[in-house]
């Protein structure tokens, strides 16, 4: 198995190189800046992009996509509910951070709730868990969990966005990632890795949903 990930951009929104070592085919999941950097990363790797893989469409996720995928061939896959936060994501950026963004790119497919995505060998399948934004997912494998800014170590994603809503994020994390085994590794959008066992004993947002309190302090922190 091929799997490498690392930081990109001012934010440090987290870039992951997935994918199948017998046939050198990866995805690209998260493709958020420095897009040179994404493609040596490629080509020390000796890996072929067969897609590019989003968990959403916040602009610290996606503004590589367009170049990855001119240099690559790799079409651009997201989940259809980012729809209207990719068209209105520039406009956001501008009022909300300050920042000049170009438009954003423009998909090649719509992921769907249980789509399942396969790189060489490996499976990747795809569980739709918004709360961070409309169309966030994660994609869960064989003992790992590309979760996006959907749960991070030690905190989830954060609500105070448009599209953001805590409940339904929190609905989600219960939803999709509490029920996988203790040992599933999770890859987040920002920040170091985890698993679900380590979330369930240290992280204060997910406690309050292991004892069935109905909710869990508000906010995240990305």
């Amino acid at each position: 198995m091929i799997l490498q990930g690392f930081p990109v951009g001012p934010i440090g929104a987290n870039c992951y190189i997935f994918g199948d070592d017998a046939t050198r085919n990866v995805f690209v999941i998260d493709p958020g800046d420095e897009p040179e950097r994404i493609l040596e990363v490629l080509r020390r790797l000796g890996a072929r992009p067969q897609a590019l893989v989003n968990t959403h469409g916040h602009f610290d996720h996606i503004q590589a996509v367009d170049a990855v995928r001119r240099a690559t061939g790799a079409p651009f896959w997201i989940h259809e509910a980012e729809r209207e936060m990719l068209e209105h994501g520039p406009a956001r950026a501008k009022t909300l951070f300050g920042l000049d963004l170009p438009a954003s790119p423009e998909p090649d497919r719509w992921l769907a709730e249980g789509d399942r995505l396969q790189v060489g060998g490996l499976l990747l399948t795809v569980r739709h868990t918004p709360g961070h934004s409309p169309g966030g997912v994660c994609l869960l494998g064989d003992g790992l969990a590309f979760v996006g800014d959907t749960l991070f170590a030690g905190s989830i994603g954060r609500t105070d966005l448009p599209g953001g809503d805590t409940p339904t994020l929190l609905a989600s994390i219960t939803r999709v990632l509490l029920p996988l085994p203790d040992d599933t590794v999770c890859y987040p959008g920002h920040g170091p890795e985890t698993t679900i066992g380590e979330e369930k004993r240290t992280n204060p947002f997910v406690a309050p949903l292991l004892r069935g309190a109905g909710g869990a302090p508000a906010g995240g922190d990305r």
